[in-house]
């Protein structure tokens, strides 16, 4: 899947980054707590949040992660902006809440990290 199929299934805006909306994603990390985020470990990630601080990019930097959509309406301030252009990362901006942003990619075919979910 292309950022740019996730920006039209969550009808989201590209705030940074348009440039990039033709980078494939192979999976998703829905999280607010950047810890978690560190223990999520895949390739071609995108990253769920709904915290809007510097430490998200500097955290999908760190984990290669090459875009980032803000759920619930979240829009970051132009420092958070900035810093992602320059790092290249992908930043978008959706008005659905997490679970339902989550649900809509699942439902269209990106899968998460079930490999290491544990078994019910």
């Amino acid at each position: 899947m292309t950022l740019n199929d996730v920006k039209e299934i969550l009808g989201a805006r590209a705030l940074a980054g348009e440039e990039y909306l033709s980078r494939e994603v192979a999976s998703a990390c829905g999280a607010d707590l950047m810890s978690d985020v560190l223990a999520f470990s895949k390739e071609k990630v995108l990253l769920l949040t709904g915290l809007v601080n510097p430490q998200v990019v500097r955290t999908s930097e760190m984990m290669d992660i090459r875009a980032i959509m803000f759920v619930r309406g979240k829009i970051p301030g132009q420092e958070i902006i900035d810093l992602a252009r320059e790092k290249s990362i992908v930043i978008m901006a959706t008005e659905h809440p997490m679970y339902i942003a989550c649900g809509l990619l699942y439902a269209n075919g990106l899968r998460g990290g079930e490999e290491n979910a544990p078994s019910l």
